[in-house]
């Protein structure tokens, strides 16, 4: 009862879908036969369910049980197409300085033979603050997955987000990473940083290892991230001095834009992040999960940093009304982080030079299949100095 996977193959063997084996057990870790498996696809098509793909796959074994499936379908997803649209809006200080924009994705995903695929992705970004209308259409991924050997490969321009929940880089990345192993899983990768004009901190490369692994009833993970040439923004004009320049490929002076953070004297700011976090489970959906974080940049008196979250339940969006909340204390000094996604401006005042602490709530719904709605608020402030923020953030989102 205790397995990730209880509730689903509880739920498939209500529906008579799977049974199990002749002593009733399920034997999760024992490979299956594609003719069982096969079983187990006829069976849900019986029951009605939409399997069209799984159908394709096993179309021989389907027909060897006298369930027919067209020879056709096996390349009727050659290439699949998916897609969300997010309508957000943001609120800062309770005042009337807000924004809110909508913004589109296409997923186009390709097999390339049995082993390999292929993604790319369009992005669009409407501001409805601009009156100008001039947003385009950018293509943002384009990256393989596949194997060799034992190890599984991805490459090319893909998203890349921490496991500490998005709060030290989460943004593309034009690179490699390999993964091993599955109950104990290391991922290491390695490549040119891609968030030239992200909110707050650009990097020129960067290098990343993460290692997850269960304990009982707790998933523990540990990290280890490096980012060379970091600049940090900020929220206020006239503290000067660097921005990436994408056609001299390095940093520029481009005065009243960037922040020099105080570093030991080296040259740039390279910033090292080590984390360790653990999550346990409290009750049923409900979850505490903390992770540390080391700071190891050149930045003068870089403080270690910590995340504590409390998260019960969740909206999936293939299920209409499942909903959750969550809430979170964030203590990082700046050197714990450089491109993270974050709703509220943690940039304002001495935040950008300092760090910030405050804790963010939050809620999510299922509107209606494939529709979820998401409401946050962060309050926010400086570690050093003067600067806080508190902000209101939703967005509706559409996948499809």
């Amino acid at each position: 009862a205790g397995h990730w996977a209880y509730d689903s193959v509880a739920k498939l063997a209500a529906a008579g879908v799977v049974d199990g084996y002749a002593d009733g057990a399920f034997d999760g870790d024992k490979l299956m036969t594609r003719y069982e498996m096969a079983q187990i696809v006829a069976k849900a098509m019986a029951k009605g369910a939409n399997v069209d793909k799984l159908a394709a796959e096993f179309a021989d074994e389907l027909d060897t049980l006298g369930v027919r499936v067209a020879k056709l379908e096996k390349g009727a997803d050659a290439v699949k197409i998916t897609g969300e649209t997010r309508l957000r809006y943001w609120n800062y200080n309770e005042k009337d300085d807000d924004k809110t924009n909508l913004r589109s994705r296409i997923f186009f995903k390709g097999a390339i033979n049995d082993d390999w695929t292929y993604t790319g992705m369009i992005e669009n970004v409407q501001d409805f603050g601009d009156d100008d209308g001039e947003e385009d259409a950018k293509f943002q991924r384009a990256y393989v997955n596949g194997k060799l050997g034992g190890l599984a490969v991805q490459a090319g321009r893909y998203s890349f987000a921490d496991m500490n929940e998005a709060q030290i880089y989460d943004t593309r990345m034009e690179g490699v990473q390999l993964s091993y192993g599955k109950d104990v899983k290391l991922t290491a990768g390695y490549g040119k940083a891609k968030n030239k004009d992200a909110d707050f901190g650009a990097a020129d490369e960067m290098a990343y290892a993460e290692l997850t692994t269960k304990i009982g009833v707790v998933d523990v993970e540990a990290g280890w991230y490096r980012f060379d040439e970091v600049g940090y923004k900020a929220a206020t004009a006239g503290q000067n001095v660097q921005k990436w320049d994408d056609a001299e490929q390095d940093y520029v002076d481009v005065p009243d834009q960037w922040v020099e953070v105080p570093t030991d004297g080296k040259a740039g700011n390279d910033v090292e992040v080590y984390t360790i976090g653990a999550s346990l489970p409290l009750a049923k959906g409900l979850k505490l999960g903390a992770t540390w974080l080391g700071n190891e940049s050149d930045i003068k008196d870089a403080d270690d940093g910590f995340i504590v979250a409390l998260n019960y339940k969740g909206a999936k969006a293939a299920t209409a009304g499942s909903w959750g909340l969550w809430a979170k204390w964030y203590d990082q000094p700046v050197g714990t982080y450089v491109a993270p996604t974050f709703e509220a401006d943690y940039t304002a005042g001495d935040m950008a030079t300092t760090g910030f602490e405050g804790y963010g709530v939050g809620m999510d719904y299922t509107l209606a299949k494939n529709i979820v709605l998401q409401v946050k608020y962060y309050d926010l402030e400086a570690q050093e100095g003067k600067g806080e923020e508190q902000t209101l953030y939703s967005q509706i989102n559409f996948s499809f």
